[in-house]
């Protein structure tokens, strides 16, 4: 039994990573790969039975799994960046959300015949969306800048919100369902301690992290120990407080002044091929067929409302007083799947329902199942042609993303700015970020291949990627991730003088050297930082028939590095495979300080 557990194990890791890789691969949302995987393996082949093999473990996993989750979502909770994003996500997350959680708890207590403290339940269950399910799917349609930052943004603010609704409905309904305690009295002492340990602890680990009393490589390790730690401190004290404990805890941490959490968020990539990923290929196997099959047109009918009512009447009240068209909201209308957050806690909660006698517990899982997949599916198939005929797709994305944000990039970045381009910097290094912010440069802090940045980073408007940084070894990571997001031609680099070097040459591919030729083959990092630090200047020429490039070069010599032109609203990268340009474009160039002082004393004589 015990080879069979382990055999089990590491054939669901195997299988997590294959379902995480053919989501990325095809452009979809990861849940669908591990959603058909687990029903495949589970209810369809009969193969994997998790109640069988893992027994008494089953419960412990499944509960710590959906705390991981619940502590993560909370993370990204941070209530400043909520009223920064704009009044139609606050509206959304807040007036949308309540909308949404009673069109769906009355339609599910009068077709799916549920009381009405299960169906406030499910309604609280499936408002979520969740990033890891939008991310995808707006990589894939593209839309508007402004709609996708709106569903993004709702996507990361509504994980904590509705987990917290749903934790809230659940204790209520477990106190109530025993018939010897004294409701009120449970549920104040639930709460309390909920909210109350969830708060200190949130303050004592902020204060740890704030005052650097964990070295850098425990800190995220740290964290997540602490947090299991909260979690199953909270429910000795108070059984099922432990959920609603991590959740703000998460929380205090996101809106902590002093706290810096983005490295910390980071840990949740590893967790979710290992322990979410094979958590979620679990519970679709627990699924049971004929439960899913019962819910007959009465399920149906429960997703058409979920899509076709909720949504609509919630987009349409949160959109009065904006400046959003009627087919922004057609199309925000359409956008809304379920994740992993809704099969993750319906599941844990279902299981503890269930060993409590509530009637109706038996059906929770399969109906959010049920939700999930709809939207999904249906959502992921048809949104881009909804965002065609409504006219609401982005178009060409001229924008670009700068891997570094040194002295240089800030200037061009700066510059290509006040024209009206769209550019993100990101870096590593927080002095360069705070740099470019006071420049009101856009900017990322953080690896800008990580997951973190796949779900906060606003790529809206963003085509290409420029790699400008001095990392050596992580510069080909950032390349090889983007140029599977936009394709090889619209990813350069700086020839570092990696294909020299004989031995880096044989470890990098030729396909990754190939774009080492931003601005040239002769421009490396060092020249433009050694520039930069003599004087250097961006500068921008409009390029005519009476001063075209080649007068241009006469002028100012080969010491200009001419770097991007615009051309009828279009950005134009230079690399080493560009020739002359033609007039009618505006060329942006870096102009050393000896050049320039040369042209003022040929003027001057």
């Amino acid at each position: 039994m015990l080879e069979q557990i382990t055999a089990m194990l590491a054939l669901l890791g195997v299988l997590s990573l294959f379902c995480q890789w053919l989501g990325w691969r095809l452009r979809l949302p990861a849940i669908l790969p591990l959603l058909l995987c687990g029903l495949l393996l589970g209810p369809a082949l009969d193969f994997l039975d998790p109640d069988a093999i893992f027994g008494d473990l089953l419960f412990p996993i499944i509960s710590l799994g959906v705390a991981v989750i619940l502590f993560e979502g909370a993370l990204t909770l941070n209530f400043k960046e909520i009223s920064e994003h704009g009044g139609m996500v606050t509206r959304l997350v807040t007036l949308g959300t309540a909308i949404t959680w009673a069109c769906i708890s009355v339609a599910t207590h009068y077709l799916l015949g549920f009381d009405w403290l299960m169906a406030i339940l499910f309604g609280a269950l499936v408002v979520v969306t969740g990033p890891t399910v939008i991310v995808p799917m707006l990589r894939s349609v593209r839309p508007k800048t402004e709609l996708a930052s709106i569903l993004r943004w709702e996507g990361i603010v509504i994980d904590p919100i509705g987990a917290i609704l749903a934790v809230l409905v659940f204790e209520y309904i477990v106190v109530a369902a025993d018939p010897t305690t004294h409701v009120l009295h449970a549920l104040a002492t639930m709460l309390i301690v909920g909210l109350g340990f969830g708060a200190l602890s949130g303050y004592l680990v902020g204060l740890i992290l704030r005052k650097n009393l964990l070295p850098h490589y425990l800190r995220n390790t740290a964290v997540l120990t602490l947090m299991l730690a909260v979690f199953v401190g909270s429910n000795m004290l108070q059984e099922e407080a432990g959920l609603l404990s991590v959740t703000v805890m998460g929380i205090w941490l996101a809106n902590m002044k002093g706290v810096e959490i983005s490295d910390i968020l980071e840990f949740k990539e590893t967790l979710t091929v290992l322990l979410i990923s094979a958590l979620f290929i679990l519970l679709a196997a627990r699924l049971n067929a004929d439960a899913l099959l019962s819910l007959g047109w009465q399920g149906l009918a429960l997703l058409a409302v979920v899509m076709l009512v909720a949504r609509p009447l919630s987009i349409w009240c949160c959109g009065i007083g904006t400046s959003l068209s009627s087919g922004d909201k057609w199309f925000l209308s359409w956008v809304a799947p379920r994740g992993i957050v809704a099969a993750a806690i319906s599941s844990l909660f279902a299981i503890k329902l269930e060993n409590a006698g509530v009637a109706g517990a038996e059906l929770i899982v399969p109906l959010v199942f049920l939700i999930i997949i709809g939207t999904v599916v249906i959502q992921s198939l048809t949104a881009g042609r909804w965002a065609k005929m409504l006219g609401v797709t982005a178009g060409s994305s001229q924008g670009l993303l700068i891997f570094g944000a040194s002295q240089f990039s800030r200037a061009l970045a700066k510059t290509l700015v006040s024209k009206g381009v769209t550019v993100l910097l990101a870096d590593n290094n927080w002095d360069n970020i705070r740099l470019a912010r006071m420049d009101n440069i856009p900017v990322y802090f953080g690896n800008p291949a990580s997951e973190h940045a796949e779900n906060h980073m606003d790529m809206s408007g963003i085509g290409r990627v420029l790699i400008m940084s001095p990392y050596r070894q992580f510069n080909p990571l950032v390349s090889f991730y983007f140029q599977d997001v936009f394709g090889g031609e619209k990813v350069y680099g700086l020839n570092n003088g990696d294909s020299s070097n004989g031995s880096a040459r044989h470890q990098l591919s030729e396909s990754y050297l190939k774009r080492l030729c931003l601005f040239g083959d002769a421009v490396s990092y060092s020249k433009l930082a050694s520039l930069m630090a003599k004087g250097a200047t961006i500068k921008s020429t409009n390029l005519t028939e009476n001063f075209d490039y080649s007068m241009f070069m006469q002028q100012y010599g080969q010491t200009a590095i001419p770097l991007i032109y615009l051309q009828e609203g279009k950005v134009k990268v230079i690399s080493a495979a560009d020739t002359a340009l033609s007039h009618g474009v505006e060329l942006i160039s870096l102009i050393p300080a000896d050049t320039t002082v040369i042209e003022l004393s040929a003027k001057e004589a």
